[in-house]
């Protein structure tokens, strides 16, 4: 944490034995948090547990109701009815909640933050800031510096999400059917409702009477809440893919004034926590497995849509544990700090 003050700051992770909570154990070290107390809860199943942290092995204690006595910041990874029953007493106890889940994001007195695109709405909480959707985050992040320029009418998304997205539990069964499928055998999925190893999943996530699932729903919301636009159209297909990490997003927009490719790429390469990596013709575009354990959003295959009026086309990737998750969640405790809120 660049310029990190003095003071330190007791801190809790909430899920800290899981795929998310684990990496915001390891983004808190790599960025320098300044760290007073270190408190790894999660259920009672995992209590006693030893993890490892900034040389030590911490012993994992059972969330209950007051373990959150002098913990300044609560990071919670741990599902939406963790977050719904336990981010209150860690409000009351007196600690900031960044919540992981869906359970604040869209609770009209809570912050959904994006720090790049939305950060001074930390100001506005009332103990809890919410951590965006893994797919969310990166897209407000790329369209942002084009609405702003230009303006934007429209946006058409399909995702590509990775097997962590859903936790470690279908992690493993994607690397177990992989194994059978290479022993010459048939796969019976049992996490996820279809195969994941050598296929594609339009689904996966509760559907609505509309049609739509409810990560499709999240997306839409959720954007429209961090880009301050309750009106914007977007459509969104989510899909997941066999990829252990990494999800990938190819995003088609319609901008209110006309913008060329080249300006794209000058406002992106500008823009704080973007990469562009884009050469047309020499075949350089982003890819999960490239971009697995880095921080930035990843943009490549920037080109013109020429079915519609002032279209534009892209392709963005990222770590969807990091900034899709843990990274953006200790980047608003650190936003949080800077500002004064905590």
């Amino acid at each position: 944490m660049a310029g990190s003050p003095s003071r330190r700051f007791n801190v809790a992770v909430v899920g800290a034995t899981g795929v998310v909570g684990a990496e915001m154990l390891k983004v808190l070290l790599q960025r320098r948090f300044p760290v007073g107390e270190l408190r790894a809860l999660a259920s009672g199943r995992s209590a006693g547990q030893r993890i490892a942290f900034n040389g030590d092995r911490l012993e994992v204690r059972a969330l209950d109701r007051k373990s959150f006595a002098g913990i300044d910041i609560a990071l919670f990874s741990a599902g939406a009815g963790i977050s719904t029953e336990f981010a209150p007493d860690a409000v009351e106890a007196g600690a900031l909640v960044v919540d992981n889940s869906s359970a604040w994001r869209m609770v009209e007195n809570c912050p959904l933050v994006v720090p790049e695109v939305n950060g001074d709405d930390i100001a506005d909480n009332e103990g809890i800031v919410a951590n965006p959707n893994c797919c969310a985050i990166p897209l407000t992040m790329v369209v942002d510096p084009i609405r702003r320029a230009v303006g934007l009418e429209r946006l058409v998304v399909s995702t590509y999400q990775s097997a962590s997205g859903a936790g470690k539990p279908l992690l493993d069964e994607l690397e177990e059917q992989t194994r059978i499928i290479a022993a010459g055998g048939r796969p019976l999925p049992s996490v996820y409702p279809k195969q994941l190893a050598h296929n594609v999943v339009p689904g996966g996530w509760a559907m609505d009477q509309d049609g739509y699932n409810e990560e499709e729903v999240k997306i839409v919301n959720e954007s429209r809440k961090i880009l301050h636009d309750p009106g914007l159209r977007i459509a969104v297909t989510c899909v997941r893919v066999p990829v252990p990490i990494g999800h990938g997003e190819a995003v088609f927009l319609e901008t209110v004034d006309p913008i060329g490719p080249d300006r794209v790429r000058e406002l992106l390469a500008a823009s704080p926590g973007i990469t562009v990596e884009d050469d047309p013709t020499g075949q350089v575009y982003p890819t999960p497995a490239e971009v697995a354990g880095r921080d930035d959003v990843y943009v490549g295959r920037i080109r013109r849509d020429p079915s519609t009026r002032n279209g534009i086309a892209l392709w963005l990737v990222s770590d969807n544990l990091r900034k899709g998750a843990a990274l953006n969640a200790v980047q608003v405790a650190e936003r949080a700090i800077e500002m004064g809120v905590r």
